[in-house]
């Protein structure tokens, strides 16, 4: 069984009718998202990645960013329950995708609230950012299943991004990146490295010391190269006037039953 699988979601058609929060609303061209959601999943594949094609939920225009729907730590999946109401419906398709996978299922319920881009997995480390779309009744419920697993769980306010992982992602060696003027509290992160741009806080782990990047952020990915690191960059700038990042595009399982 391949180690390295990702979950993704075609964009639907009302994409441009998406949530904004910490930006200006700006028109999305709905057929260049697709191209660009197309070039993403291959770079996913062409890096050894199995995608799977999460049944559609066009009625949602968020859907695509389906890192959002779930949490998963080992072979252990945790139902997210957006602080967004629209984006409730979006859950059903990933339920059905992680179950198919192998993995247990639990579920976040009321007054509970949690999106998975609000997680930063370092490791056994879970940071999660407690914001506009996660609670403090969602971490605790996140707390009381993946503790037991081993896990470690570390809340971190946020306040000027949409999600934790908005304002931080991680390298490989564990290292959180940021953009400084957009990270609440960098002194959280054992080891913490600044970056030029925003969207270079972004960083997809592919394997090896490869890093899927947006191409938005050459400056960040020309000082992570120096460091060693191999970016490998896609254009997602439709999704980026969404406050997308190139984290929320997939869910990426690795294995699940380490």
């Amino acid at each position: 069984m391949p180690s390295k699988k990702a979950l993704v979601r075609r964009p639907g058609p009302r994409l441009a009718e998406g949530l904004v929060t910490h930006i200006e609303r700006t028109p999305v061209d709905s057929a260049k998202a697709m191209d660009q959601w197309q070039g993403y999943v291959a770079a996913l594949e062409e890096h050894g990645w199995e995608t799977f094609i999460v049944e559609p939920a066009d009625d949602c225009p968020d859907a695509v960013f389906v890192e959002d729907t779930v949490v998963v730590f080992r072979n252990v999946a945790l139902i997210g329950r957006s602080g967004a109401a629209s984006r409730h419906e979006e859950t059903p398709g990933v339920e059905q995708a992680v179950a198919r996978l192998g993995c247990s299922v639990n579920w976040v319920w009321e007054p509970g609230t949690l999106d998975g881009g609000d997680v930063l997995k370092v490791g056994d480390t879970l940071y999660v950012g407690r914001g506009g779309r996660t609670n403090a009744a969602g971490v605790q419920q996140l707390r009381a299943v993946f503790e037991p697993l081993g896990a470690r769980v570390v809340a971190v306010p946020i306040s000027k991004v949409l999600h934790l992982k908005s304002a931080v992602t991680a390298l490989p060696d564990g290292t959180v990146i940021g953009h400084e003027p957009l990270v609440d509290h960098a002194s959280l992160f054992p080891r913490f490295l600044p970056v030029p741009e925003e969207s270079g806080a972004h960083v997809v782990l592919l394997g090896g010391n490869r890093l899927l990047m947006a191409a938005s952020a050459p400056k960040s990915a020309e000082v992570l190269a120096s460091l060693g690191h191999d970016p490998v960059l896609v254009d997602i700038s439709e999704f980026e006037k969404l406050e997308g990042c190139v984290t929320c595009l997939s869910v990426r399982l690795r294995d699940l039953y380490a």
